[in-house]
């Protein structure tokens, strides 16, 4: 009998001695379990400002419709952080060479957000439609407003170029709807569908159309870019002066003739092919026939391109 209680007890001791060490080891593995509800992360609603306006025409954030439609884009770009942190940090680069042709050519600044929604910042941006370059012209529409597509040099890819034929394409637009809202959206769209929708619809003022899914989202698109990247510290961005990708100190130099060898070419120029094609993506070829002897703007790299200076 003393045999059988013992042999009791010690299990009873055993089983206790168990579950506190169970205990223990859980406690130890598993330490977030007893965090303090301040050591946790928590994801806040963006800020949408009372008042906003595109290309100073006033966007009615008093309707739901309107205020939801930009919070939607506005949590979008908020917390893809990795693609919103790296717009910021290479505007400076493109918005330097975006800016001074969109006022040359009487164009609202804003549009300029335009090209980003558009891009991503990729001069060698390419759709699936096989639109193409910053401000993604389609070939056609691309020679039609004198950009010179072909097998050797595509000047949608240019920069400087096709910004000046899209501020063409802008005035155009403005002159038929008298909006700039939407003539951004016909950008999306294209005239003759945003047209038809107006005609149909009985109603020519953006906000108050029905379109398409993508051309829904376009317009916000754009507006939600806009207020991030004014003021990235107000949507969680806190960016230094030292993070900003640096702007690119070039030079031109005209060519008239033909070019055997762009590797030739750049080591000619003090360069290398990959900077070369980095700065002039427009050339698609690693040789320039030129027959008709049409002058060319080259850039090259200038004094201290390549050096990071902090």
């Amino acid at each position: 009998m003393k045999r059988i209680v013992s042999q009791l007890l010690y299990s009873l001791i055993l089983v206790v001695v168990v579950l506190v060490a169970y205990q223990f080891l859980e406690s130890s593995t598993y330490p977030e379990e007893a965090a303090e509800p301040e050591a946790r992360h928590y994801y806040s609603a963006v800020q949408v400002p009372d008042s906003l306006t595109f290309c100073g025409e006033k966007v009615p954030l008093e309707l739901f419709d309107i205020y939801e439609s930009l919070d939607r884009e506005l949590l979008v770009n908020s917390y893809f952080h990795s693609q919103t942190l790296r717009f910021i940090k290479m505007a400076p680069r493109f918005f330097s060479i975006i800016e001074p042709i969109l006022e040359a050519d009487s164009i609202p600044e804003d549009f300029k957000y335009l090209a980003l929604a558009e891009s991503g910042f990729n001069p060698k941006a390419v759709s699936p439609a096989g639109a193409v370059g910053f401000w993604q012209f389609m070939k056609g529409t691309a020679r039609d407003y004198g950009l010179e597509v072909s097998g050797e040099v595509d000047e949608r890819y240019h920069i400087e170029k096709a910004t000046h034929a899209a501020c063409a394409y802008l005035h155009e637009s403005y002159a038929k709807y008298g909006s700039w809202t939407t003539v951004a959206a016909t950008y999306n769209a294209g005239r003759s569908f945003v047209g038809r929708q107006i005609e149909r619809q009985k109603e020519n003022n953006y906000y108050d159309l029905l379109l398409g899914e993508e051309t829904s989202r376009y317009v916000f698109r754009i507006l939600a870019l806009k207020l991030v990247m004014e003021n990235p510290l107000a949507y969680g961005f806190e960016v230094s002066e030292d993070d900003y990708y640096p702007v690119w100190n070039t030079k031109t130099i005209q060519v008239s003739g033909p070019v055997a060898n762009f590797a030739d070419f750049a080591r000619e120029h003090q360069t290398n092919y990959k900077i070369l094609k980095m700065l002039n993506p427009w050339l698609r070829e690693a040789y320039l026939t030129n027959t008709s002897g049409k002058t060319y703007e080259i850039k090259l790299p200038a004094e201290g391109f390549r050096t990071l200076t902090k």
